[in-house]
């Protein structure tokens, strides 16, 4: 069993940044992939970012890439969303979401664990 905590966002600015964080309990942090998704009023869940086992290898929404960095911290037992050159249409709730083993997938119906979400809001 994983319990994720997601922290880190709030209001900001367009073309600002934020950073979230995702904490999760429990062992073997490392044998999870982790990802992030997120989900604006009206709107469906989407995929926004994942990152495999030890870090080396990620995946990005396409409207987020290069603005966007998912890292994870084994040791600390965290992964990171860090948010940069925000737009409007980033806001929404933003979700950690795990999964065990090695996972290449993007739909949300794959992973085990979530996070209760944490809202970022990007204001004109």
């Amino acid at each position: 069993q994983v319990q994720l905590v997601e922290s880190g966002g709030g209001l900001v600015q367009a073309g600002g940044s934020l950073r979230l964080s995702c904490v999760a309990s429990g062992r073997s942090f490392g044998t999870y992939t982790m990802a992030w998704f997120r989900q604006a009023p009206g709107k469906e869940r989407e995929f926004v970012a994942r990152i495999n086992l030890n870090g080396g290898s990620t995946y990005y929404l396409d409207s987020v890439k290069g603005r966007f960095t998912i890292s994870r911290d084994n040791a600390k037992n965290t992964v990171y969303l860090q948010m940069n050159s925000l737009k409007l249409e980033d806001s929404a709730v933003y979700y950690c979401a795990a999964r065990g083993g090695t996972w290449y997938g993007q739909s949300e119906s794959y992973y085990t664990y979530w996070g209760q979400g944490t809202q970022v809001t990007v204001s004109s």
